[in-house]
C-alpha cells in the first residue's frame, strides 16, 4: 500500500497570506478562494482534469493588483506538490496533453526532473479576462516550476478567445500533471532516472 500523496503549505509574506492543502491521489474537489474568481475557475480545472482534492486559501493584495496573488498561488502550489510526491519513486514522471476547447488548442509538456524551467508561448488576445490579468499566467507557471521543481513547456497553438486561451493551458497542465504523476505498477519503488535521483 503506497503511503498518501498529501501535502499542506502556507505561506505568509507582507503581501499575502496562502494555505494549500492537496491530494495528489484525489477525485478532483476544490475549495477555492484567491479573490480572483477568473483564477478560481482555472485553479478549478488543475483540481478536476489533475483529478487533485485542492484547497487553497489567499488572501493577498488586491488593492494593488492580482500579481502578488497569483505568483504566490503559483510557488505554494508548486512547494505542496513536491511535498507531497516526495522522492518520485514509482512515479511516471514524463506527462504530456493537447487540450481543444471550441477554437483554442494548447499543449503542455512536463518533467519532474528536479530541474526547474519554464518555456511559455502562449499569445494572449486580450490583456484582461475578468478580473484576471493574463500576463499573470506566466508568473503562476513560473512560480509552479520553481518550487515544484518541475520543467514545463506549455505552448498555446492557436486560439482567439482569451477565456479559451487560458483554459485550454490550464487543462492541459492538469491532464500533463496527472500523467507524470501517476504511479506506474511497472516500475513500483524506482525512481524514474538513470542516476538514481531526481
Amino acid at each position: 500500500m503506497n503511503a498518501p500523496r498529501i501535502a499542506e503549505v502556507s505561506r505568509q509574506t507582507a503581501e499575502t497570506q496562502i494555505t494549500v492543502k492537496l491530494n495528489l491521489d484525489g477525485t478532483g474537489r476544490a475549495t477555492l478562494a484567491s479573490g480572483i474568481g477568473f483564477f478560481d475557475h482555472m485553479l478549478d480545472q488543475i483540481a478536476r482534469h489533475g483529478l487533485i482534492d485542492l484547497d487553497i486559501h489567499c488572501q493577498g493584495d488586491l488593492h494593488i493588483d492580482g500579481h502578488h496573488t497569483v505568483e504566490d498561488v503559483g510557488i505554494t502550489l508548486g512547494q505542496a506538490v513536491a511535498k507531497a510526491v516526495g522522492d518520485k519513486k514509482g512515479i511516471r514522471r514524463y506527462g504530456h496533453a493537447y487540450v481543444p476547447l471550441d477554437e483554442a488548442l494548447s499543449r503542455v509538456v512536463i518533467d519532474f526532473s528536479g530541474r526547474p524551467g519554464l518555456h511559455f508561448e502562449v499569445p494572449f488576445t486580450s490583456g484582461m479576462v475578468g478580473a484576471f490579468d493574463t500576463q499573470l499566467a506566466y508568473e503562476f507557471f513560473q512560480g509552479f516550476a520553481n518550487h515544484a521543481g518541475v520543467t514545463l513547456h506549455i505552448d498555446n497553438l492557436r486560439g482567439i478567445n482569451a477565456h479559451h486561451q487560458a483554459e485550454t493551458v490550464f487543462k492541459a497542465f492538469a491532464r500533463a500533471l496527472r500523467a507524470a504523476l501517476e504511479l506506474d505498477p511497472r516500475s513500483a519503488g524506482v525512481i524514474p532516472s538513470t542516476k538514481g535521483s531526481l
